[in-house]
Parts: C-alpha cells; sequence; structure tokens
C-alpha cells in the first residue's frame, strides 16, 4: 500500500483538490450556550469513484461515508482532537490550503484544551477570527457571516 509518508502526501493532496476544511457554529436547544463548535475535514468524490474515499477511511482509521442525491459521495471526519492530529499529519503535504489547515488546526487546539466547553470570551475571539480565516479562503455558495454575525452569535457584542 505504500509507505505512510507516501499515503499522508497522496490524501493530502487529495484534500488540496477534493476536499473542504470546515469550522462552524452549530446552534443547540440544550446546554447552557445554546451552541457548540464543529470541526471537519470532508473528502468529496463523484460516487462512481467512492473507492478511494473508502482507501483514505482505512489510512486515517477515522470517518464515516455517505453517498449524497447528487451522485457525490463523502468522507467525514469530525472531532476536535481526530481532526488535528490528522491535520498535524498532513500539514508537510498540504498545498492550497495550508493556512485553511493551520487554521483549523489552531481552533481544534482551543477547543480541545477547554474546560468542559467553557469558552473564554478571548478564546471565543480567536474562534471567530478563525472562522474568518477559513471561510475567507473557501469558495463556498452560500453566504458567507461577516465578523459582526459571528462577533453576535458568540454573544461577543455589546
Amino acid at each position: 500500500m505504500g509507505s505512510r509518508s507516501n499515503n499522508l502526501a497522496y490524501i493530502a493532496g487529495f484534500l488540496d483538490g477534493d476536499g473542504s476544511l470546515m469550522l462552524q457554529i452549530k446552534k443547540r436547544k440544550d446546554g447552557k450556550s445554546k451552541r457548540r463548535f464543529m470541526c471537519t475535514i470532508c473528502f468529496y468524490q463523484d460516487s462512481r469513484h467512492e473507492k478511494s474515499l473508502h482507501w483514505i477511511q482505512g489510512i486515517l482509521g477515522i470517518g464515516y461515508i455517505s453517498k449524497r442525491n447528487d451522485g457525490m459521495t463523502e468522507l467525514r471526519i469530525n472531532g476536535y482532537t481526530q481532526v488535528r492530529d490528522i491535520l498535524k499529519a498532513l500539514l508537510p503535504y498540504i498545498r492550497f490550503k495550508k493556512l485553511q489547515a493551520v487554521a483549523l488546526c489552531k481552533a481544534c487546539e482551543v477547543l480541545s484544551l477547554a474546560k468542559r466547553r467553557r469558552l473564554s470570551e478571548k478564546q471565543l475571539f480567536v474562534l471567530a477570527n478563525l472562522i474568518l480565516v477559513i471561510q475567507a479562503e473557501n469558495y463556498a455558495n452560500k453566504k458567507k457571516r461577516s465578523k459582526d454575525e459571528l462577533l453576535e452569535m458568540l454573544g461577543l457584542t455589546p
């Protein structure tokens, strides 16, 4: 199956071309904060060629694969520590999404070190800025949130 570094280089190239890195704020109905942060690495492939996603899942040993209604299949990896560890392994090989990968890695560090998910105001500001870095590099179809919108979602506005 090739050496570990060759496999990681291939996976990083796949991520650069057919993947995305996301740091999202999800609304919650339960809990004190009414929000949660979600870190995700996602690989996309036409469903006719989904074997490569199963291979990546096998090499990384994590993630779930799902078929979408538009003929695409995706491999998603969630979780602060899992995403951080995978990105640290892939970083030497990532070329086009390096800025996003570094930002998401930093966000994972902040989130994984937070005690009982109680984030300080300073940590929330850091996370808001990292979301802005990541979304500035994405070419998403959906409307991107402004800094003011993010700060309001996080309760950081006067």
